[in-house]
C-alpha cells in the first residue's frame, strides 16, 4: 500500500462522515462531480444509494481498468474497501436484526455496475468476482468489524499526514502506540485468532503498519522509536505472566505487567531504606519523650515530698509548743 490508496480512502471519509448525529441519522456530504455518475439518474437519493455510490468510487479508484488494477494490483485493497463499507452500514441498525451487509450485496453489489468487466486484467473479471473473494465479511461481527475499522484509520491518518517534503508526521507516534494496542487488543481475542479470515485480514493490517516505518524511514523521520508489534507468543506470554503475578499477590491489579510490578517492588525496597533514618529519629524522639515524662513525674514527687516533710517539720513544732504550754501552765498551778 501507499499514500495514494489512504488519501482516497480519506476522500470518502471526508464525504461519507463515520459518526451519526444528534438524530441518528448519517451525515453525509455529497460530493456531486465525483459521485452522481454512480447513482440513478445521476441522482443519489437515499442513504444506501450513497453510500453504494462511495463503494464504486473506491473500486474504480483501483480496478477501474488494467491500467489502475496494475499500479493497484494489491487485492488487499477490497479488505479495507469491505471494511469500510461494512462499518458504514453497520452504523444504523436494522430493526428486524437482519444483516446490512447481506442486504447491500443482494440488493446492490449484485447489479450491473459491479459486474462490469475489467479490461484487460486475467485471473478477476469484475467487482464482485473480487468482492466473493473476500465472502467471509458477510459473517463477520459488527463488534470485530469496528475494531478492525479503528485500526485501519489509524493507518490512514499516519500515512496521510506524513509530509515528504519536511520528512515530518504530525501526531504519528500517537498514532502508531494506539495502532499497536488495538492491534493486540485484537490478536489476544480467540474469536479473531481463530478465524483464518481474520487472521489474514488482521496480517495484512500488520504489513502495512511494517511498510509505513519503513517508508517513513527511508524519509529522514524518526520511524525507528514506534513500537513493534507484538506476536502472538509474546501477548500470551504477558497475559500469563500477569496472572501469575495476580495469584501471587491478590492485592495486585490484573491488568498490572511484571514490569510494573518489579518497579512496584523496587519503589517498596527504595521507600523502607529511605524510612530507615526517620524510623531511628522517631525511636529517639519518643525515647527523650518517655524519659521526659518520668523526669517530670520524679520532679513532682520531688516536690510533694519536700512539702509533706515540711508539714511534718510544722506539725512536730506545734506540738512541741503544746507541750511546752502545758508545763508551764501546770507550773503556775502549783
Amino acid at each position: 500500500m501507499n499514500d495514494y490508496v489512504y488519501r482516497k480512502f480519506l476522500f470518502v471519509r471526508n464525504w461519507f462522515p463515520d459518526k451519526l448525529d444528534e438524530n441518528g441519522d448519517y451525515q453525509f456530504i455529497m460530493n456531486e462531480n465525483n459521485l452522481n455518475e454512480y447513482c440513478t439518474s445521476n441522482r443519489c437519493d437515499g442513504d444506501l444509494e450513497k453510500i453504494n455510490a462511495g463503494c464504486l468510487f473506491l473500486f474504480d479508484a483501483f480496478f477501474k481498468d488494467s491500467s489502475s488494477f496494475k499500479y493497484h494490483n494489491n487485492i488487499n485493497i477490497v479488505d479495507y474497501i469491505m471494511i469500510w463499507l461494512s462499518y458504514m452500514l453497520n452504523l444504523k441498525k436494522n430493526n428486524d436484526g437482519s444483516n446490512n451487509l447481506e442486504y447491500f450485496n443482494n440488493t446492490y453489489i449484485n447489479n450491473d455496475k459491479y459486474k462490469n468487466t475489467i479490461t484487460g486484467v486475467t485471473g478477476y473479471t469484475n467487482y464482485k468476482d473480487l468482492i466473493d473473494q473476500k465472502k467471509y465479511f458477510l459473517d463477520m461481527d459488527s463488534n470485530i468489524i469496528s475494531n478492525f475499522y479503528d485500526a485501519f484509520k489509524l493507518l490512514c491518518e499516519m500515512y496521510t499526514n506524513f509530509d515528504e517534503k519536511t520528512s515530518y508526521c504530525a501526531g504519528c507516534s500517537e498514532n502508531a502506540n494506539k495502532f499497536v494496542a488495538k492491534h493486540g487488543e485484537l490478536k489476544s481475542d480467540p474469536s479473531i485468532t481463530s478465524n483464518s479470515s481474520y487472521n489474514e485480514l488482521l496480517s495484512t493490517l500488520s504489513n502495512d503498519y511494517n511498510n509505513f516505518k519503513n517508508y517513513c524511514n527511508t524519509k529522514g523521520d524518526k520511524c525507528k522509536v514506534y513500537p513493534e508489534l507484538p506476536t502472538i507468543e509474546e501477548i500470551q506470554a504477558s497475559e500469563q505472566s500477569s496472572m501469575q503475578s495476580s495469584t501471587q499477590s491478590p492485592a495486585q491489579s490484573p491488568a498490572q505487567s511484571p514490569a510494573h510490578s518489579s518497579v512496584q517492588s523496587s519503589e517498596r525496597i527504595y521507600g523502607h531504606i529511605s524510612e530507615d533514618p526517620s524510623s531511628s529519629s522517631s525511636i529517639g524522639n519518643k525515647l527523650f519523650t518517655v524519659l521526659s515524662i518520668f523526669g517530670a513525674i520524679a520532679f513532682f514527687l520531688g516536690i510533694s515530698y519536700k512539702y509533706s516533710l515540711f508539714g511534718f517539720r510544722r506539725r512536730a513544732q506545734k506540738q512541741y509548743l503544746r507541750e511546752k504550754i502545758k508545763n508551764i501552765k501546770n507550773r503556775m498551778s502549783h
